[in-house]
């Protein structure tokens, strides 16, 4: 299994392993720039130099060992559920992606038939009814989280503490565990934890949001496209990301958090 997902800077200054939709792109570019003294041009997980990835087989090893001695900082970091769900909609479903194409080519089309979601076009400007498509969204989301049907769940809509147990799991312990909504605070609290070989100013570090811009724009309040239904199929899929991260179920409209996350809690939860 070893550990998908993870990253480390090529001097090993320091281990993440990434949760999709949680400010990865901009955790990868600083990582990036305190190993090289620059930000990588593009988008961070097209890179395959420069920082190590278990997804380059030539990284695997360096990664494995490093994280089974735990002789680096590891961490991650979380994402508000309602907020991370509907993210995901925004950008994979209903947006165009990077290379000007439908997210996995032929899921759109199947989940307008199966399961009736409308996403507009660019040439209609993304007109359709946002709070519709996304409750019959959020059903074919657990239909594939549930039942694996009719497709494997995706990285993108899967439980973040999924993503975060395979890393304990396989012997790796985090240090540290933030949340997006407070990202500079957390992640100062990583860069205060090792040495690199750039210091990282984070008041200097440009957005790196690669989903802006290419798709509709969210058009309500978190709260308007969670109804009975869709907030019992939420707290069915993401159960654990609220209890474990603190986050508030009751109140959709509230991303912060309202607790601070127990790491001895995650690893015993999550290192079944």
């Amino acid at each position: 299994m070893g550990f998908p997902g993870t990253w480390m800077t090529e001097s090993e200054s320091v281990v993440y392993r990434v949760v999709p939709k949680c400010a990865c792109s901009s955790i990868g570019q600083i990582m990036y720039y305190s190993d090289n003294g620059k930000f990588f041009d593009g988008d961070i997980h097209d890179s395959t130099a420069g920082l190590h990835k278990w997804s380059q087989e030539e990284s695997q090893t360096a990664i494995e060992a490093n994280v089974k001695a735990h002789k680096s900082y590891a961490f991650t970091c979380v994402r508000n559920p309602y907020a991370r769900i509907l993210s995901s909609f925004f950008d994979k479903i209903a947006g165009i992606q990077r290379n000007g194409k439908r997210y996995r080519g032929a899921l759109v089309p199947q989940l307008i038939q199966k399961y009736g979601i409308d996403v507009g076009s660019p040439e209609n400007g993304f007109d359709f009814d946002q709070v519709a498509s996304f409750r019959r969204f959020l059903l074919f989301a657990r239909d594939t989280i549930r039942w694996r049907r009719p497709m494997e769940p995706d990285i993108h809509w899967s439980a973040m503490s999924g993503h975060i147990s395979t890393f304990i799991v396989n012997g790796g312990r985090y240090d540290h565990i933030f949340f997006t909504e407070k990202f500079d605070e957390g992640m100062q609290v990583v860069l205060n934890n090792i040495q690199t070989p750039h210091p990282v100013d984070l008041k200097k570090v440009p957005k790196f949001n690669e989903s802006e811009g290419h798709g509709p724009k969210r058009a309500h309040p978190v709260s308007a496209y969670f109804d009975d239904l869709s907030r019992h199929l939420v707290w069915e899929i993401y159960r654990k990301d609220f209890q474990l991260f603190k986050y508030d179920f009751d109140n959709p409209d509230n991303k912060m958090p309202i607790g601070e996350v127990d790491l001895d809690e995650v690893h015993v939860k999550l290192g079944d």
